[in-house]
């Protein structure tokens, strides 16, 4: 039987059977400005309306630094900031549809310089500031970026990649420091010629904004491009799904180099009118518990892994903070494990609401809304003015609780505009007539919930069964000797693949025969006879993308001895 959680005291979203029925898209058209003759720019909704509707004093950015320095940005200054940088970069020679990269820390020069690119009709490119040089080059050569807005520290890591990346004109330096090159400019320079009255330049619903890279898993990632138009689904998700209200203190903890970090941590939530925070450290239970507690955070998007790190860090941990602000968490990223979910509600005293999405939908798809019970282990149900079924390869949809390809149908808002350079990967996506395939293996209940499987490509054929590595992965932390799991299928002559697990063990637990044998028939006892592992292998950690994905193709390439294919999100 499903395990389930009741539903919360509705939020934003009242009704979910009524909304889904009866939501068309033009219904969101009416809230933005440019419906009303004002300019067509997700910076103009996100900042500008704001000095025009009473909230130009009201604080948009509370950014904590490295040090613990606390700097605060109202509506009106980053309107402010932003024309003046945008403004300073066409000076600087930069054009309408110029791909400039942003890779910095978390600092308020990153939201300036995002913001202020898009606001000149350019397409910001920004990068997790953990990315290697090489990574930082393949990017660069893919999209041909112009300008790149970095910090001294930065610019001489990619020092050894300055002669492949020729095609960069400038270098906009974020810093005190000084860099000693002939492309580099400091960005106060570029911030003072600018004017604080420019305009954002009027875009097309279609026109790119930003460009995000998704992680490759043989080839080299892909330049996702985003258009304006993503503008309505954002601020719809961030109202139903994260159910931000006007007085919330709003922290997303995904970094701006990912997809969440800018559709659902910047413009989401700016367009609602609220305030978020940003924290430039790494992650640290007390910190991140101590950050709720001091800016009395109400709504909270955070990412399995972190939550995952915080069940690991010891319940005694949250017991020496106040954190009952928090009204409201989501999750998204990856699948969220039920213990997870469970472990929230016992420690946390919060529901965890999980999301499915992708760098390509450009905003959740499906979630799990306050007014609907929780099932655990399921994604939720689609967003209202989202079509979502479950196909087979010739894109039939098929019935409750049958496995097949998780299908959009093509139009939402967010929807991705195309990737940058390759007009035949974006048409990939759409190989089945009148469905975009996500490349993920899922199955819908009698009731709409959707429960994921697995990617396509990490899907196990073990027996003649399928199986999704999720389902045993959950299984596997249920055991109290185990942090966290991934499984692969392992090649095997008899049963065509058997179910291999990788294993970290808890702090002070030692690896042995004994505790294999524990962990198979704790497992055994919970799935069906094929779904249990009959490899388990205890790591030290688990190879992750930066963004906190589970690289399981990583462990299978590893594995069978070959290629690893495409490292460059990988954590370590």
């Amino acid at each position: 039987m499903e395990e389930t959680i009741p539903p919360e005291q509705p939020g934003n979203l009242q009704d979910y059977d009524r909304a889904y029925r009866e939501f068309n898209w033009a219904s969101m058209e009416r809230e933005f400005d440019w419906s009303h003759g004002g300019v067509y720019n997700v910076v103009s909704e996100a900042l500008d309306r704001h000095c025009r509707n009473g909230r130009r004093d009201k604080v948009a950015l509370i950014s904590i630094l490295a040090d613990n320095s606390v700097n605060t940005i109202t509506f009106g200054q980053m309107s402010e900031l932003t024309s003046k940088f945008g403004d300073g970069l066409l000076k600087l020679g930069a054009a309408k549809g110029d791909r400039i990269f942003v890779f910095l820390d978390r600092s308020p020069e990153l939201f300036v310089s995002i913001l202020g690119i898009a606001k000149m009709g350019g397409i910001a490119g920004p990068l997790f500031s953990a990315l290697g040089p090489e990574a930082v080059r393949d990017r660069i050569l893919d999209s041909q970026a112009k300008i790149v807005i970095t910090s001294p520290y930065l610019f001489h890591r990619i020092i050894p990649i300055l002669r492949d990346i020729s095609v960069v004109e400038k270098f906009i330096i974020v810093g005190k420091d000084g860099v000693d090159n002939e492309k580099a400019i400091p960005y106060e320079e570029v911030l003072a010629s600018g004017d604080a009255s420019f305009q954002a330049v009027a875009m097309e619903p279609e026109d790119p904004y930003i460009i995000h890279y998704t992680s490759g898993s043989t080839g080299k990632p892909k330049g996702v491009l985003l258009g304006h138009k993503a503008m309505m689904q954002q601020a719809m998700s961030c109202r139903y799904v994260v159910d931000l209200r006007d007085d919330d203190i709003y922290w997303c903890t995904a970094d701006p180099g990912w997809v969440t970090g800018t559709s659902v941590g910047i413009f989401g939530p700016w367009y609602l009118g609220n305030t978020i925070i940003s924290y430039q450290g790494r992650f640290d239970a007390a910190m991140w518990y101590s950050i709720m507690e001091r800016f009395k955070v109400t709504v909270w998007f955070t990412a399995p892994t972190a939550l995952r790190m915080l069940k690991k860090s010891g319940d005694e941990v949250v017991s020496g903070y106040d954190i009952s602000s928090v009204r409201h968490i989501c999750s998204a990223g990856e699948p969220l494990n039920p213990e997870v979910i469970r472990w929230g509600m016992k420690v946390l005293g919060r529901r965890i609401h999980d999301n499915w999405w992708q760098t390509e939908t450009g905003a959740p798809c499906i979630s799990n809304f306050k007014c609907m019970k929780i099932k655990l282990g399921s994604m939720g149900r689609p967003l209202p003015g989202v079509v979502v079924a479950i196909v087979d390869e010739h894109g039939k949809p098929l019935p409750p609780r049958k496995e097949g390809f998780l299908a959009l149908r093509p139009g939402w808002p967010a929807m991705m505009v195309g990737i940058y350079g390759s007009k035949q990967r974006y048409r990939d996506y759409f190989h089945v007539p009148g469905w975009y395939i996500s490349g993920d293996q899922a199955y819908m209940d009698e009731e709409g919930y959707i429960w994921f499987l697995g990617r396509a490509d990490d899907v196990i054929k073990t027996s003649g069964e399928r199986l999704g590595p999720f389902e045993v992965e959950s299984a596997l932390i249920e055991h109290p000797a185990v942090a966290e799991s991934a499984v692969i299928g392992k090649p095997d002559e008899l049963r065509g693949a058997i179910v291999k697990a990788f294993i970290v063990l808890k702090p002070g637990v030692a690896p042995s025969d004994k505790l294999k044998e524990e962990i198979t028939q704790f497992v055994r006892t919970q799935l069906a006879y094929y779904a249990y592992p009959r490899e388990i292998e205890f790591v030290a950690s688990l190879p992750k993308t930066r963004s906190g994905k589970i690289m399981r193709r990583v462990l299978k390439a590893k594995e069978m001895g070959q290629p690893l294919g495409d490292l460059s999100t990988l954590e370590d």
